[in-house]
C-alpha cells in the first residue's frame, strides 16, 4: 500500500512537467483530426442510420412514439446523437490509448527513468514490436468484452462496474508491460506482473474510474450537442490527461518494484543499492526533485 500511494503522489506530481503535458497534446491533435474528418463525412449519414434502426425495432418505436404522444417529442432528436456519441467515443478512446501506448508511454517511462531510476540497469528484455503485438492482443480483448458485456450496462449497478473493471484490466495488461519492457528481462517482468497482479490491476481500476469520468462531459448536458464534435475533442484529451497519469503511476510503481527485486536477487549490487541520494541528485532542475 505504502508503494501505491507513494507511485500516486510521484506520478500527480511528474503530470505537471511541461514534457508530459506537451506529450498529452501529440495525441489530441491525432484523435482529433481524426474526429473531425468523420465527423465532417459521416456525422449525418451515422444519425440517418441509427434513426432508421430505432424506427425498426418495435419496442423502441413505442417508445419514441409515446414520447411524442406526452409532448415529448423533442427528446426524440436528442437520442440518436447521443447514441451516435456513445459509439463513438469508446472508439476514439481505444485509439487514444493505443497512440498513448505506443508514442506517449516510451517517453514517460524514460522519464521517470531519468529522473528517479538514473542507476537501474536497462535490460532491455522485449522488443518494440512485442509490445505492439501485445497492447494489441489485450485491446482486442477488451474490445470483445465490452461488446459481450453491452446488455448488462441496462442493469444500472453493472454499468458503473463492467467499463471501468475492463478498461482497467486493459491499462494494467498494457502499461505494466510497457513500464517494465525496457529495464526488465522476460522473467523479471513476467515475475513482478504475477506477484504484484492484485496492486496492479486495482491502479488499472482506480485510472478506469478516472477515465470513465471525462464522459460527463458529453453525457450529462445533452443541451451542447451541437457541439459534439468539440466535446469529443476535449474528451478525448481529458482521457489522454488521464492515460498519461496511469503511465506515470505504472511507471514509478513498476520500476521501483523492479529495483527491490533486483536488491533481493542480488544484495551488494551497485544498481540496486543505490542510496536514494544520489537518484534524487540524477533529477535536473527542470522539476523539483518528488
Amino acid at each position: 500500500m505504502k508503494q501505491l500511494v507513494d507511485s500516486f503522489w510521484r506520478a500527480a506530481a511528474y503530470c505537471l512537467h511541461p514534457r508530459v503535458i506537451w506529450l498529452s497534446v501529440l495525441p489530441l491533435l491525432l484523435t482529433g483530426v481524426l474526429a473531425a474528418v468523420l465527423g465532417y463525412f459521416f456525422w449525418e449519414s451515422a444519425l440517418v442510420a441509427v434513426r432508421a434502426q430505432l424506427d425498426a425495432w418495435s419496442l423502441t418505436g413505442s417508445a419514441l412514439g409515446w414520447l411524442e404522444s406526452v409532448g415529448a417529442g423533442g427528446l426524440r432528436t436528442l437520442v440518436v446523437p447521443l447514441i451516435v456519441l456513445a459509439l463513438a467515443v469508446p472508439a476514439l478512446v481505444i485509439l487514444s490509448l493505443l497512440v498513448v501506448a505506443l508514442m506517449m508511454m516510451p517517453k514517460l517511462v524514460d522519464l521517470v527513468a531519468q529522473r528517479r531510476f538514473a542507476v537501474l540497469e536497462r535490460r532491455h528484455g522485449e522488443p518494440v514490436w512485442r509490445s505492439v503485438l501485445f497492447s494489441l492482443g489485450a485491446t482486442l480483448l477488451a474490445v470483445g468484452a465490452l461488446v459481450i458485456s453491452m446488455p448488462l450496462w441496462l442493469v444500472p449497478p453493472l454499468v458503473l462496474l463492467l467499463p471501468p473493471l475492463i478498461w482497467g484490466w486493459l491499462s494494467y495488461r498494457v502499461m505494466s508491460f510497457d513500464a517494465l519492457a525496457e529495464h526488465a528481462t522476460r522473467d523479471e517482468r513476467r515475475e513482478l506482473m504475477r506477484a504484484h497482479r492484485l496492486p496492479l490491476l486495482g491502479i488499472g481500476i482506480v485510472t478506469g474510474y478516472l477515465g470513465a469520468a471525462p464522459a460527463l462531459v458529453w453525457a450529462v448536458s445533452a443541451a451542447l450537442l451541437v457541439f459534439a464534435p468539440v466535446l469529443i475533442v476535449v474528451s478525448v484529451w481529458l482521457y489522454t490527461l488521464v492515460f498519461a497519469f496511469s503511465a506515470l503511476w505504472f511507471s514509478h510503481y513498476c520500476l521501483a518494484e523492479l529495483q527491490a527485486l533486483r536488491a533481493r536477487s542480488e544484495p551488494g549490487s551497485a544498481v540496486t543499492g543505490a542510496p536514494d541520494a544520489i537518484l534524487i541528485d540524477a533529477v535536473p532542475p527542470a522539476l523539483p526533485p518528488v
